[in-house]
């Protein structure tokens, strides 16, 4: 059997999470992922040797776009330059941009964030309101790129 070759899955995805993160960063994954569950169009949950990745996808005119991966090992990237390259309405990525920068206090302009990272969850999220608005936004984005 090629181990490399096998897909994670949620249950294998939260093991490792469980294991790998701590207590509050495991439960702001797990927290995505029951999120993901209800909202996405599409959850992919990667093949990488090392980590899982949930990668959340939603329908829209431009086809099925990522909107974040989070990996087994607490990070989150978040497509904000991916939507600008798709050529996403700009009224939608202005409200998306404007939610995150004042939910996690930081810059998502081309300028300040001009590459998709991964960040740490824990150096994302100090809140479980931070959290809660965080997925109203992703839950939003789906709602208008869906129109």
């Amino acid at each position: 059997v090629l181990h490399y070759m096998s897909k994670w899955d949620k249950n294998r995805f939260v093991e490792h999470m469980t294991e790998n993160c701590s207590r509050e960063v495991a439960k702001v994954g797990n927290a995505i992922i029951d999120f993901s569950e209800k909202h996405a169009d599409e959850i992919s949950w990667g093949r990488g040797h090392d980590h899982g990745t949930l990668t959340f996808r939603c329908n829209s005119d431009f086809g099925v776009l990522p909107l974040f991966h989070m990996t087994s090992e607490g990070a989150l990237n978040i497509q904000v330059n991916f939507l600008r390259s798709k050529g996403v309405p700009k009224q939608v990525l202005l409200d998306v941009v404007r939610k995150l920068e004042s939910n996690f206090l930081r810059d998502y302009d081309e300028v300040m964030y001009d590459v998709d990272t991964f960040e740490p969850i824990n150096e994302l999220f100090f809140t479980s309101s931070q959290v809660d608005k965080f997925l109203n936004t992703m839950e939003g984005c789906c709602y208008r790129l869906r129109q």
